[in-house]
């Protein structure tokens, strides 16, 4: 897993079409498990990567594009960002069921 939790700069020509091309390519990396973000209207955002494992993560964190959006991101769009590398040991959800609606009453 990657964690990745960046501050955005003002300057962010070009950082939607990369983000984009981005999830497409990690989509192909075997071992991509999924992943989730969040983004506040401040610009902190959090992306987390999940894969299958660690060879997997190298994979991907030597992937070319990867590499040069990495250096675009220092260079540009980010004004500071963290990056942890763990592992998932346990995971569980909850999604509350939809109730299709019932007849009008009346």
């Amino acid at each position: 897993m990657a964690v990745f939790s960046t501050v955005r700069t003002q300057e962010q020509t070009g950082y939607a079409e990369t983000n984009a091309r981005l999830e497409d390519l990690v989509r192909d990396v075997p071992g991509f498990l999924g992943m989730d973000f969040a983004q506040t209207p401040g610009g902190l955002g959090i992306s987390v990567a999940y894969f299958s494992d660690a060879d997997a993560l190298a994979e991907w964190r030597t992937q070319a594009e990867h590499r040069a959006a990495q250096r675009r991101g220092r260079a540009e769009w980010y004004e500071s960002y963290t990056l942890h590398i763990g592992k998932v040991e346990r995971s569980h959800g909850f999604a509350r069921a939809q109730v299709p609606p019932g007849p009008a009453a009346g």
